[in-house]
């Protein structure tokens, strides 16, 4: 599956997204947030949502998500919610969150999840239909609301072997 965080300004509304490659999704919005709450909260939903499935893999394009869930938010854990640097961790309460799932998967011997680095607006297709519904999902905590969409709570599955709309494919470079 791959996931996408979105934000209108930053900070600003916020959105968030995982699609699976059998077309099943889940978004949420906040009124406000940052990029990287987005990228964290999308990633956290995907675990959250696939507690069951043996072996995950998680696309993201936000190395800072695979980072901070792969290398460093034990760290910051064991420094008291410090960086390296020993200034305040942001975002412990999602990180929090993406501990105890994790250790929750380990406790029931599932393997940890595998998180992949995609290239955002590069044509990888899972990526921006993630991308399309993160957007999507910030422009409804653009009007104050926070909220949660999901395929696997009656909303229809996405078609993913055709591109997202238009609007949310990517935009081809300038050379």
């Amino acid at each position: 599956m791959a996931t996408d965080g979105a934000c209108s300004g930053n900070p600003g509304p916020t959105g968030w997204a995982w699609i699976g490659e059998d077309g099943q999704w889940a978004a949420g919005s906040l009124p406000q947030g940052t990029n990287n709450i987005g990228e964290l909260l999308a990633l956290l939903n995907a675990i959250r949502d696939h507690r069951d499935v043996e072996n995950l893999t998680v696309q993201a394009d936000s190395k800072y998500a695979i980072d901070t869930y792969s290398s460093w938010m034990d760290g910051h854990a064991r420094r008291g919610w410090k960086t390296s640097t020993g200034a305040r961790t942001k975002n412990v309460d999602i990180l929090k969150e993406l501990i105890a799932e994790r250790d929750e998967r380990r406790e029931h011997g599932l393997p940890d999840v595998i998180l992949e680095h995609v290239r955002g607006h590069a044509g990888h297709r899972l990526n921006s239909w993630a991308d399309e519904r993160a957007v999507r999902a910030a422009k409804h905590g653009a009007k104050g609301t926070a909220s949660r969409w999901s395929s696997l709570d009656g909303q229809e599955p996405l078609d993913v072997t055709v591109d997202p709309p238009r609007s949310a494919q990517d935009k081809p470079k300038r050379r």
